[in-house]
C-alpha cells in the first residue's frame, strides 16, 4: 500500500473551498438586497412625483371664466373662487369719496350712496335686517366700517328678500334693509363699491359679500358695528 502524500496544491484548495462558497452566498445576498433595496426607493420616487403632480393639479387656480390655469374645466360641484372679477361691480375713487363728520343732510350723486360726508353715528350693522329705509347719513357711516348693505325695492321678489335676510342675518358688518329710490330691485354696497343684480341665487352676491364685507375698501377697518343706531 502506498502512503505518497497527497499534492500541497490540492491540500489548500480543498481548505479553502468551504470559506469560498460563505463569502459567494455572502455577496449574492448583499446584491438581492442592494437589488431590492433600488427598486424600493425608485417606486417611492415615482409615487411621491405623482401625488405632487395630482395635488398642483387639484390646486391649480381658475382665471374667472371657469377654467384652470391649464384651460380645462374644474370638476363638477366646485365653484369658483370667490375673489375672482365680478361682472358688474362698479367702483368709485376712494380718494375722492370725502370722510367728514356732519350733523345736517348730505347730498348723495347716487342711490344708494357709496360713500362720502356721514353723521357721526352709524347704523347697527352687525347682521342686522331693517323692514324700514334707512338715513343714508348714517347707512354710510357702517359703510365706514366695513359693511355690506344689502337694499331692494318692491320689485324684488319676496323669496329673494328673504333669502337676503337670511344671508345678513349671520353676516357680521352687515345691514339690510328697503330702498324706494334705487334703481335696481336688489342692490348690494360697500365703500366705494355697488353692485346691482335680479335674484338673491345671482353668485355674484356670495362674491360681493366674500370681498368686501370688512374688506380692502374699508377705510375703518375692524371699527365697531354695535352700538350705534338701531332704528331709523
Amino acid at each position: 500500500m502506498s502512503f505518497a502524500p497527497q499534492n500541497p496544491v490540492d491540500q489548500t484548495h480543498d481548505a479553502h473551498r468551504p470559506g469560498g462558497r460563505r463569502d459567494r452566498a455572502l455577496a449574492i445576498g448583499l446584491s438581492v438586497l442592494v437589488v431590492v433595496g433600488m427598486v424600493g426607493f425608485g417606486s417611492y420616487l415615482v409615487l411621491t412625483a405623482t401625488s405632487e403632480a395630482a395635488d398642483q393639479k387639484r390646486s391649480a387656480p381658475t382665471d374667472g371664466s371657469g377654467t384652470t390655469g391649464d384651460g380645462k374645466a374644474p370638476s363638477p360641484g366646485r365653484e369658483r373662487p370667490a375673489d375672482g372679477k365680478i361682472e358688474g361691480l362698479r367702483t368709485w375713487d376712494a380718494a375722492k369719496l370725502t370722510r367728514n363728520h356732519v350733523n345736517g343732510p348730505v347730498t348723495y350723486p347716487m342711490k344708494p350712496p357709496v360713500g362720502g360726508d356721514h353723521n357721526p353715528v352709524w347704523m347697527n350693522c352687525d347682521g342686522v335686517v331693517y323692514t324700514k329705509a334707512l338715513p343714508d347719513v348714517n347707512a354710510v357711516h357702517s359703510l365706514e366700517h366695513g359693511s355690506v348693505w344689502v337694499t331692494y325695492t318692491g320689485k324684488a321678489p319676496r323669496a329673494d328678500v328673504d333669502k337676503l335676510a337670511e344671508q345678513v342675518s349671520r353676516t357680521p358688518y352687515s345691514l339690510m334693509s328697503p330702498y324706494p329710490g334705487q334703481s335696481g330691485a336688489i342692490t348690494l354696497t360697500a365703500w366705494g363699491k355697488q353692485l346691482t343684480v335680479n335674484s338673491a341665487d345671482d353668485p355674484r352676491v356670495g362674491q360681493f359679500f366674500s370681498q368686501f364685507v370688512q374688506g380692502p375698501q374699508t377705510p375703518e377697518p375692524g371699527a365697531t358695528c354695535s352700538g350705534g343706531l338701531e332704528a331709523p
